[in-house]
């Protein structure tokens, strides 16, 4: 089994990777962490660049553990790419960043996360950021 993380360069993404990186370490089974972002618009916030990879590439090989990063860029949704990883390993568990967001903003904006917890077919640890 592998344990699949979704980040994203902020906060929460931080959280879902320690919480990740511990519950790999605990059951001893290897680590795949994704960095998934449809690309295109100028500014992406959920893309992380090159100094981002770079540190959790790094944080990743000196964890001890049989782990990689992945990111894709390639028009796809984050949640579609989540999903097809899913389906391709074999995934004990999924776990997601949380960001506190207003009533408004979760009407307006949506909730990759929402999306995420209703259509993987895994469990879903979802973690805040302290």
């Amino acid at each position: 089994m592998t344990i699949l993380v979704a980040y994203v360069p902020r906060p929460e993404g931080q959280a879902a990777l320690d919480k990740g990186i511990e519950i790999a370490k605990r059951r001893n089974e290897p680590l795949v962490v994704v960095n998934a972002s449809p690309g295109g618009r100028q500014e992406d916030l959920s893309k992380a660049d090159v100094q981002d990879v770079e540190r959790v590439e790094a944080l990743l090989a000196g964890s001890g553990l049989d782990a990689k990063f992945k990111q894709f860029v390639r028009g796809n949704s984050a949640v579609s790419e989540i999903e097809a990883l899913v389906d391709s390993l074999q995934v004990s568990v999924l776990v997601i960043g949380l960001r506190k967001r207003t009533p408004v903003g979760k009407l307006i904006m949506g909730s990759v996360a929402q999306e995420i917890l209703l259509s993987v077919s895994c469990p879903v640890l979802a973690v805040k950021a302290n």
